[in-house]
């Protein structure tokens, strides 16, 4: 039987919305790990590096050389301690009370008086390879900075860099916008594999085997109260990532609604082709955490840039649907709603969708078979 019957699919989302408030569970990971982890990545889990430890080694006492020093101490991505041995301050730096070393050499000061300043050294901590990176590029810039402000250059150009989107350069301002993703592909995909293999699990199956309900209503009830159970959670994150957190929300209500729900289909589809394929709960939750979970954190963009990974990993994350998610997400937090480079991302999403929607499909039969 292939029609779907109203009343009857009204009973069977009825019969699933009590599962879910019955279940402990279901509540733990649809509201409360979300809250923590919207915590971590507001909170603890940061990519800003601000009064990172340095020594300025000053071998010059010249007026231009104590104004640059000047400059790195009111800096506020440093936390300066001034030496005047370049020995004293290696000593620092193995110790590991600073991170980077800063030397302005003796002939500073004559060199800008000629109108050639000399380079400064910059020496880092290599086996902190990102924090050596921002002290080496902060440095550059403080230097930059001081020459185009205070020393000026000789062809009178003025250095006025400007950010756009994300003025501060906040790793919070994508990092909790990404963090939405993760929590989306946990209620959409964790606990959605685990619906089906309930059902076998309990022995319940075999009773709604015994009804007439059709495919397409015992699909549709399971996957209706989880969709609108993860965009209540979406809802939730979003409020606290606003609120609480300060991420603007440039675009529109419409637009996040649009995204959230294109990336619930291969989110849902992929967990009910899991519970439907395995039929055990704690075989369905590990896979959906290898195939769902894992890649969403590692090969979507939101920690690492899938530009700086080897090409066939970059290849592999054209298959991982959360790829289309975040960068979809933090255009609408950051930038608005730019639908030319929204729409193609929902288009893939809803294309994923739909071959795991086929193939829940055909595992669900074949069960029932």
């Amino acid at each position: 039987m292939t029609r779907i019957d109203p009343r009857r699919l009204a009973a069977l989302i009825t019969k699933e919305g009590k599962q879910i408030v019955r279940d402990p569970s279901t509540f733990l990971i649809a509201f409360v790990l979300p809250l923590i982890l919207l915590f971590l990545f507001g909170y603890a889990v940061s990519l800003d590096t601000s009064r990172t430890r340095i020594a300025v080694v000053l071998q010059d006492s010249s007026a231009p050389a104590l104004d640059l020093a000047q400059s790195y101490a009111h800096s506020p991505y440093f936390d300066v301690t001034f030496a005047r041995a370049v020995a004293a301050a290696k000593l620092m730096i193995i110790d590991g009370r600073v991170r980077g070393i800063i030397v302005i050499p003796a002939d500073f000061g004559i060199g800008v008086k000629r109108g050639n300043a000399p380079p400064i050294q910059v020496i880092t901590d290599g086996s902190q390879p990102n924090t050596a990176n921002f002290v080496a590029a902060y440095a550059e810039g403080v230097r930059l900075a001081w020459m185009s402000g205070d020393a000026g250059t000789a062809s009178g150009v003025t250095l006025s860099p400007r950010y756009w989107y994300n003025p501060g350069l906040r790793s919070r301002y994508f990092l909790v916008p990404g963090s939405i993703a993760i929590v989306m592909t946990m209620i959409g995909t964790l606990l959605t594999a685990l619906v089906v293999a309930r059902e076998w699990e309990r022995g319940t199956m075999e009773a709604m085997m015994a009804t007439p309900i059709s495919m397409a209503e015992f699909i549709a009830s399971k996957v209706i109260p989880y969709f609108l159970l993860a965009l209540v959670s979406m809802a939730l994150c979003t409020l606290i990532a606003v609120f609480m957190f300060g991420v603007p929300f440039r675009g529109s209500i419409f637009a996040l609604l649009a995204i959230a729900s294109a990336f619930l289909m291969p989110a849902l589809g992929l967990g009910l082709f899991i519970s439907a394929a395995t039929k055990n709960q704690f075989v369905a939750s590990q896979i959906a955490l290898l195939s769902a979970f894992l890649p969403t954190f590692l090969l979507s963009g939101f920690i690492f840039e899938i530009s700086s990974m080897p090409w066939p990993i970059q290849a592999i994350t054209y298959v991982v649907p959360a790829r289309y998610l975040i960068p979809s997400l933090q255009t609408v937090f950051l930038a608005g709603d730019l639908w030319g480079l929204i729409l193609p991302n929902i288009a893939i999403m809803l294309a994923f969708g739909l071959g795991f929607f086929l193939l829940a499909f055909r595992a669900t039969r074949r069960s029932l078979d």
